[in-house]
């Protein structure tokens, strides 16, 4: 049996998601103007919270990093206030200053196991202005969007067949026994192997071009440190057929399970918002460079091709004092509604066209069925996803058969430069790295913006509108409580790459001896201010 029918066939053998229970509308959802409602101010921030019942989702599984989210109620079960929050703390913007510049490309990749090659080549192509070299010879590029659709294909695959998978195909509130990876291999053989395989080829793109499966070295200032050989070549052409067929199926698997339910599809973390992504010069989708294009909840253009050094007069951000994940927001719209969704839904919807015959064809496919204006629920994350996993597909195959691909011209230089931008469409979305430095060519400052710090409201909102449809005013079972969980996947959060805020965010340092009793502490409260309350 081909791939494509395996994969469908194992889909049919059980429900894609929980059974609707709730009327399905008889014409497309119309959906506010502006992104945010009145519904997602109040329940930031309950006026009472002392008064009510606190139930707490820690840790949130199934995602890269460590968050929690709160929910807070009233004796009937109504919900007045949930939050999303990060729990861990990492200063990769602070530990870098006073580093040499060519050091960062390696150093920032471990801000992430799952996604390092995305902040390699931000931070590459970050220095690479700093060199003089915003524009690198055709094979240094070439490899370059390689090794990056090479993340993506491995990313992609391992969000949705590993993490996302198992509450797709069992449903969301079946059994908690059974709904997770290894209920999918177990249910789900033939499924849980071509997922693994998907990600290991995506591993090995990477593996041929930076030496190691994960952290790897590769971009350095003005370009790349290796050239492909026709042995690595080969043996990724070998293999690539089978990778585009069940990247097919994928996108066909996602898309039967967003459209089986017209609830979970209409109702399920749908919100307004606006979007943001790279474009290429003709508007089509481009994951490695580009003009950065904004569009509101109805698709119209707020900003278009803007050249991404100067995102900053786009683009800021804000501390609140409950998470360490900033909120970035679009400047023109205000920080009430200027804050914007990334990532896989965000790229689809913005883009004009794929460049790649089969993701186009499912692109439009995508579009039309959002109807007239983008589309706007959480779990078309996942369709979108797997439309660029195929994209990805299709690209390595290309660039494969480049004959840049094979190329030892690999590096280039200009005039130099105290600050660069680097921006990269990573697998969660648009992803920031800006640097300057000083005549010594140390790193005087830094800042990132992360592709889920990006998406830090969206995802707050999605946990609000899903505990007010599904949970508010009922029994609260642990089912009912992976709605939540499910929403903040639809997202694919890297929360580790995400916590860098400082700003307003409380921090308390405890000092421990060796048995474990409080030595000193400092606290650094809300307003910045430091106390040692033992001293």
């Amino acid at each position: 049996m081909p791939a494509g029918d395996r994969l469908l066939a194992l889909l049919a053998m059980s429900p894609a998601t929980p059974q609707d229970d709730q009327a399905k509308p008889d014409r497309p959802v119309r959906l506010p103007k502006h992104p945010r409602t009145p519904m997602s101010r109040t329940l930031e921030t309950a006026p009472n919270p002392a008064e009510l019942k606190r139930v707490v989702i820690e840790p949130v599984t199934r995602v890269e990093g460590h968050g929690k989210v709160t929910i807070l109620l009233d004796d009937q079960n109504r919900i007045h206030q949930v939050r999303l929050h990060i729990v861990e703390f990492r200063g990769f913007e602070k530990f870098i200053q006073g580093r040499p510049y060519w050091e960062v490309p390696v150093m920032v990749q471990r801000l992430c196991g799952i996604c390092p090659v995305s902040h390699h080549l931000a931070a590459g192509k970050a220095v690479d202005m700093l060199v003089g070299a915003r524009t690198l010879t055709p094979p240094a590029e070439k490899l370059r969007r390689l090794l990056h659709v090479g993340q993506m294909l491995q990313s992609h695959a391992l969000h949705f067949f590993h993490l996302a998978s198992p509450d797709l195909l069992f449903g969301f509130d079946s059994d908690v026994l059974r709904r997770n990876i290894i209920g999918v291999i177990d249910a789900y053989p033939d499924l849980a192997v071509q997922g693994v395989k998907l990600r290991k080829f995506g591993q090995e793109v990477i593996r041929h071009i930076t030496g190691k499966r994960v952290h790897g070295t590769a971009a350095i200032p003005g370009g790349m440190n290796k050239a492909l050989t026709v042995e690595e070549r080969d043996l990724m052409l070998r293999d690539i057929g089978q990778v585009v067929d069940w990247s097919r199926a994928a996108v066909a698997l996602s898309r039967k399970v967003f459209e089986s339910s017209e609830d979970y599809s209409h109702h399920f973390g749908v919100f307004p918002s606006n979007f943001v992504s790279l474009i290429g010069d003709g508007g089509e989708l481009d994951f490695y460079d580009g003009g950065l294009r904004a569009r509101d909840a109805q698709g119209g253009a707020i900003f278009d091709h803007v050249d991404y050094a100067h995102y900053n007069r786009f683009i800021r951000e804000e501390v609140k004092p409950w998470s360490y994940m900033k909120f970035p927001f679009i400047i023109s719209q205000g920080s009430e509604n200027g804050w914007y969704r990334v990532g896989p839904l965000a790229r689809v919807n913005n883009c004009d066209a794929i460049t790649t015959p089969l993701a186009e064809a499912e692109r439009r496919a995508f579009r039309e069925a959002a109807g007239t204006g983008p589309q706007h629920a959480s779990l078309a994350y996942h369709w979108a996803r797997m439309i660029e996993m195929l994209h990805a597909a299709e690209e390595i195959e290309r660039l494969l058969n480049d004959p840049d691909i094979l190329g030892t011209d690999l590096v280039t230089k200009g005039e130099r430069a105290l600050e660069g931008v680097g921006v990269i469409e990573a697998p969660r979305g648009t992803l920031f790295h800006h640097y300057r430095i000083n005549e010594n060519d140390v790193i005087e400052k830094a800042n990132l913006i992360v592709s889920t710090t990006s998406n830090n409201q969206a995802m707050n909102e999605a946990v609000r509108q899903v505990a007010v449809r599904y949970l508010d005013g009922k029994t609260l079972t642990e089912g009912l409580l992976n709605h939540i969980e499910v929403a903040i996947r639809a997202y694919d959060p890297c929360l580790s790459c995400a916590t860098h805020a400082l700003g307003r965010m409380p921090l308390q340092v405890d000092l421990l001896d060796a048995e474990g009793q409080l030595l000193d502490r400092l606290v650094k409260d809300a307003d910045g201010s430091l106390t040692s309350p033992g001293r």
